[in-house]
């Protein structure tokens, strides 16, 4: 039986709000204000999940998705919105996020780039995309969102002619190569245990990782802000430059001193511009393959790497590093979406550095953090909603942050 409400605001993860007889119901592909007939499909204790039968009066929000899987396919959850708008309901949950721990913030400034055309990243299982909630495949030809070089990709080979398993694809103007496929189980054994073709690419690998072989086949290069930056197409990169080249400014602008950490570093995406602020970098990361890309990009310059968890590095090695090379003097730390690990939050509260800058991609899990450095002393200076997933609810964030 369905039953007839309006929308209220839309929250985290993309759904809006709404309420039957008391009950909190999240209705996806809603717009606030709107007038909907909604039937409910799964009851929980203290929500429901609803879908929408009929718009009995849409938002002038609302326009026709450009994208003929939408709804199906897992990706974009919101391409049912203009875009203008988007933005202002995905920096309407970042400033709800704060408002819910009582953090003040200066206004967010919202950071943009093209809307279309821009993801460089892609998985596909056994040729397609995955439909939302469940294993069902999806065979594509084109994305709305893909990045040029991959939707080349996506028409050049038939659905049925594509690999088997799990395929990486990073695909842009600006890499080299401009596409890069992994291919599952095919990969050449020589070139795995170190044969010719790895000769270039080890000579930058510092011993300690020397266990960790860079696989040319899958190897990607990239050019950001005339840096270049290698990575291995398996593991995680960025998938929007444009957004990337906007974000390594803000985080790298008015930086500069003796010391600097980069806390979950990756592949020194940030190090190799804090690299010319600072006499010496300290990296810390737990995939240690990731530093061994980390170490061909920084070109053995003044800095010292850690593959340890945030933890770990904290416990064994923080001290020392401090004895040895003296306090820093900022940290810029991009975590995981579950947040910084419990000891890298403490240390920062403890020992204070003079500026944070604080990436995260995942809103409630940032907030969560940035009460503990506000309660410690840290004055929030600047927020920044970073739009890397137009089309979608994903929310990245920036924040300034200086000690008292």
């Amino acid at each position: 039986m369905s039953t007839t409400i309006i929308a209220e605001k839309m929250v985290f993860g993309g759904d809006c709000l709404a309420k039957i007889d008391g009950k909190n119901v999240f209705v996806p592909y809603a717009v606030p204000g709107e007038k909907l007939e909604i039937e409910t499909v799964e009851s929980r204790k203290d929500y429901d999940i609803a879908k929408i039968v009929n718009i009995v009066e849409p938002s002038p929000k609302r326009i026709t998705p450009e994208c003929p899987y939408y709804q199906k396919c897992g990706g974009c959850n919101l391409m049912h919105i203009d875009y203008d708008f988007q933005v202002e309901l995905r920096k309407k949950i970042l400033s709800d996020c704060f408002e819910k721990y009582r953090i003040e913030i200066p206004e967010i400034e919202c950071v943009t780039s093209q809307n279309t055309l821009y993801r460089s990243r892609f998985q596909l299982h056994d040729g397609a995309l995955e439909e939302r909630h469940s294993n069902e495949k999806i065979y594509i030809d084109h994305c709305v969102i893909a990045d040029e070089a991959v939707n080349a990709c996506f028409a050049s080979v038939k659905a049925t002619d594509r690999p088997k398993g799990r395929c990486h694809i990073f695909g842009s103007k600006c890499a080299e190569p401009e596409l890069s496929v992994s291919i599952p189980h095919e990969k050449n054994r020589e070139e795995k245990k170190g044969g010719k073709n790895n000769k270039k690419l080890k000579h930058y690998i510092r011993p300690k990782y020397a266990g960790n072989i860079i696989d040319p086949s899958t190897c990607v290069t990239v050019n950001i802000l005339d840096k270049k930056l290698s990575f291995d197409v398996q593991g995680f990169f960025q998938s929007n430059i444009k957004m990337l080249e906007k974000t390594v400014k803000l985080v790298t602008d008015g930086l500069s001193g003796q010391n600097v950490l980069d806390m979950y570093s990756g592949c020194g995406t940030f190090s190799v511009f804090l690299e010319d602020k600072f006499n010496h970098l300290t990296l810390v990361e737990h995939n240690r393959a990731a530093l061994v890309f980390a170490e061909q990009n920084l070109k053995l310059k003044n800095h010292d790497s850690y593959g340890l968890s945030g933890e770990k590095w904290v416990k064994e090695n923080a001290e020392s590093v401090i004895k040895q090379n003296g306090p820093f003097d900022a940290v810029v730390i991009d975590p995981p979406r579950s947040g910084m690990e419990k000891a890298v939050l403490d240390y920062l509260c403890r020992t204070k550095p003079l500026r944070i800058r604080l990436l995260s991609c995942d809103p409630v899990t940032n907030v969560r953090d940035l009460k503990f450095l506000v309660e410690a002393g840290y004055k929030i200076k600047r927020v920044f909603l970073l739009d890397f997933y137009p089309q979608t609810s994903h929310i990245e964030s920036l924040c300034y942050l200086e000690s008292e």
